[in-house]
């Protein structure tokens, strides 16, 4: 019994002292630095807790790759991803110090009972003329959400990166808690500004008048009141962009509801939906119900949200989609054998049309919640053919022209100023994908001779004063940006890459088209931030 004993001592002796397996052609060794980072990589990116470091399935994982290193532990990971945090922020910081125009996004966000603001940076780089896209902040904010208390937060974001004054647009919702501090504190709103001093003035001299007959008296005044009083000087927010998906979701949900004043839609309308309504609750509440709709359709069907319009269109488009592949016979088994209400013929053709009306509001929703590939000369653009396509689906429209009125009414009303705005304008025919389909010509041709007398050489110090007088009758140094101009909307070249041939429309580009139409970037940072903050990450 020792024997054997001895001897497997001294294997497992052996064993432990012997060298390690020489590696084959080709084969390395992970070293503990890139095993760590590759840790850290993948809990960051795949947004997982801290403590998977302590799980044992991890750590044999580990050892598997690196056998003789020390296992990094939660605390080290913890102190790792922190640091990485600061050198992203300054990297951040670094980057866009160089940059010129800088537009921003921001959004509100509640989750766990807690409330949250979120900011995103984005800017186009001058060489590749890419999107960049970063995100800033997702700030708790404690108390209510009032108008003062964001335009301070998101002022002190600004701020903190050194931002403040590169900011061509910031784009948000149209709550009023976002509209009113732009309003009060934002470039657009000067002239606000001045009312108020005016009335101040006047105030003063009356209180002038008021000292000549009470001469000999003293009045008290509370400086504590009047330090804590907001004057809206505290901090100044960039100029103001409502964001267009927000007005486009606006305008299928409220003004469309606009469409049930005409009776004979309302009738049809409500008819047509409230049959639908039914399959889609029944199929959802009851799996046999979801069943038979799998064994009858070959597909399942899709429930309307509530908090997104659009999906009550792609619901109606599967229902249609069963139609098309399956025939209206399997529609009517299946609201038969769920003893359910049939849509009539009518009612399917109604449907087709409501799909046929608001598939392209759909569609100009989805191109303008882009975000590498979107810019804000996009807009009117967008805004322009969805309003033609409208204009032509009327004319064939049966069942739902009071529809087709409504959102036209909706997107006039709600994009008014937006279709008129002459920097948006510009920034379209900017775009090469859209060119000269814009007339706002002048718009383009007075900022492009303000750019070119800023980079113009200075005249030379031998010209007279008299020369200087008549300095206006001279060729405008602004004539090449024009010839630029020229140049550029006569080439046939879309891609963007021809802006480079030009210069001076390259930066007047790159200013109007850094903003972003929509905020839908910083509702995808929220969506991230969901799992981010989830209790079982930490």
């Amino acid at each position: 019994m020792t024997a054997p004993r001895k001897r497997k001592a001294k294997t497992e002796d052996a064993s432990s002292s012997r060298p390690t397996k020489q590696l084959k052609l080709g084969e390395t060794v992970a070293n503990r630095k890139s095993v760590d980072q590759a840790v850290m990589n993948f809990v960051i990116q795949s947004l997982q807790p801290f403590s998977v470091v302590d799980q044992p399935s991890f750590q044999e994982l580990l050892k598997d790759l690196q056998p003789n290193a020390p296992l990094m532990s939660r605390t080290t990971l913890q102190r790792r991803i922190d640091d990485a945090a600061l050198d992203m922020k300054r990297n951040i910081k670094e980057a866009m110090s160089t940059v010129s125009v800088i537009a921003t996004t921001t959004d509100c966000w509640s989750t766990r009972r807690r409330g949250f603001l979120g900011v995103t940076a984005h800017w186009l780089d001058p060489s590749p003329l890419e999107r960049c896209s970063v995100a800033l902040a997702c700030r708790q904010l404690k108390g209510s959400h009032t108008f003062d208390v964001l335009g301070s937060a998101l002022n002190e974001i600004h701020s903190e990166f050194g931002i403040q004054h590169k900011i061509v647009r910031t784009t948000t919702d149209n709550g009023s808690n976002f509209l009113k501090p732009f309003r009060m504190y934002g470039e657009q709103d000067e002239n606000n500004n001045a009312t108020v001093s005016d009335e101040s003035e006047d105030d003063g001299e009356e209180m002038g008048d008021e000292d000549q007959h009470l001469e000999g008296e003293v009045d008290f005044v509370d400086v504590t009141a009047i330090l804590n009083e907001d004057d809206g000087l505290q901090f100044q927010l960039p100029k103001h962009h409502r964001c267009a998906c927000h007005l486009l979701n606006l305008v299928s949900t409220v003004d469309a509801e606009k469409a049930t004043s005409h009776d004979a839609y309302k009738r049809l309308s409500r008819s047509t939906f409230s049959k639908c309504y039914a399959l889609w609750n029944k199929c959802g509440r009851a799996t046999t119900a979801a069943e038979m709709v799998e064994d009858v359709c070959k597909i399942q069907l899709i429930r309307p949200n509530a908090t997104r319009w659009n999906s009550l269109l792609f619901a109606v488009e599967r229902i249609l989609r069963i139609v098309k592949d399956q025939g209206e016979g399997a529609l009517r088994t299946l609201f038969t054998a769920l003893k359910l209400p049939r849509l009539s013929s009518v009612e399917i053709a109604f449907l087709e049309e409501y799909a046929r009306t608001m598939g392209p509001v759909s569609k100009a929703l989805n191109i303008l919640q882009g975000e590498s590939d979107v810019q804000m000369g996009w807009l009117l653009p967008t805004l322009t053919l969805l309003i033609t396509k409208l204009d032509k689906l009327r004319i064939t429209s049966r069942y739902c022209k009071p529809l087709v009125d409504a959102v036209q009414e909706g997107l006039q009303h709600r994009f008014a100023d937006m279709l008129v705005e002459p920097e948006f304008i510009a920034a379209a025919i900017l775009v090469p994908k859209f060119k000269t389909s814009w007339t706002c010509m002048d718009y383009i041709k007075g900022h492009l001779e303000e750019d070119s007398a800023h980079l113009s050489p200075a005249n030379g110090s031998s010209e007279s004063d008299d020369e200087d007088f008549f300095a206006s009758f001279k060729k405008s140094a602004g004539q090449e940006g024009v010839k630029q101009l020229e140049g550029y909307l006569a080439s046939k070249i879309d891609h963007k890459d021809v802006l480079k041939s030009y210069p001076a429309v390259c930066k007047l580009s790159l200013k109007l088209n850094t903003a972003l139409p929509a905020s839908a970037a910083c509702e995808r940072l929220f969506s991230t931030a969901g799992l981010i903050l989830a209790s079982k990450k930490f």
